[in-house]
């Protein structure tokens, strides 16, 4: 009898938890979710409105978009912390800050094209996506171009046009540009770049020795005019290509 006692026991014990561990599995992505949800809602909070990034266009974006789904999932427990990330090939995604710092100094209305010079994951082309009405982006490391617009695509920006290329040489088929965005450091504007934006039309872009860290400046163009604001220190990894060169 208390061995009959002892086995049901077991079984019973059994049952109640693998009936757990399905119910466990059953909610975890949604338990996820909304883990997910906070940890965005705390960088928005901390990272961006707790310091200068006023945009509320830009805020709004950057509280919905899965940050760690550009990121590999082993790095997701730390995808809205306010640091760069490595996404391979020797590239990072830029802490949250900077991305929107430098988002929200090209002063993006909504009906701008766009070119992004260093796709990396995705991401930034993703935030770009949701605030402009065209975005192009170019990316040299191939592997990462494929990355990106799988992501990208996975997510639903079909609108974004990702081209595995040199971005030293811009995309002179959809210039001009209202705008661009280079994510990696160069110790000269390049003039291809200069060259595809259009009248009225604003670069950001890390300036300075790819080796150390450089000036996040914000150039404009009127005419045949430049003039350049610098905003703040910062340290990206640096343009590879025809860059390293020193030639146009």
């Amino acid at each position: 009898m208390k061995r009959w006692l002892t086995v049901t026991t077991i079984i019973i014990s059994i049952v109640i938890v693998v009936g757990a561990y399905v119910i466990y599995e059953s909610l975890r992505p949604e338990v996820e979710e909304a883990s997910f949800i906070e940890a965005r809602e705390r960088m928005v909070e901390s990272h961006l409105k707790g310091r200068d990034i006023v945009d509320l266009k830009l805020l709004e974006v950057m509280g919905r978009i899965p940050r760690h789904k550009f990121v590999d999932k082993s790095l997701w427990d730390v995808a809205y912390a306010d640091q760069p990330l490595p996404i391979g090939e020797g590239q990072t995604i830029s802490q949250p800050y900077v991305v929107a710092l430098m988002t929200q100094s090209l002063e993006l209305k909504g009906s701008e094209r766009v070119l992004e010079i260093g796709t990396g994951s995705g991401y930034q082309a993703a935030i770009l996506a949701e605030i402009c009405e065209e975005v192009y982006t170019i990316e040299i490391k191939e592997e990462l171009a494929k990355g990106a617009e799988e992501t990208l695509r996975t997510l639903g920006y079909d609108k974004v046009q990702v081209k595995w290329a040199d971005g030293y040489f811009g995309w002179e088929e959809h210039a001009p540009f209202d705008a661009v965005i280079v994510t990696c450091a160069v110790d000269h504007v390049p003039p291809h770049i200069v060259e595809q934006l259009g009248d009225g039309g604003r670069i950001i872009i890390p300036l300075g020795s790819p080796k150390y860290y450089q000036t996040l400046a914000l150039i404009r163009k009127q005419g045949d005019e430049l003039t350049v604001t610098y905003i703040t220190t910062v340290r990206f990894v640096p343009m590879t290509g025809e860059a390293l060169s020193g030639e146009g």
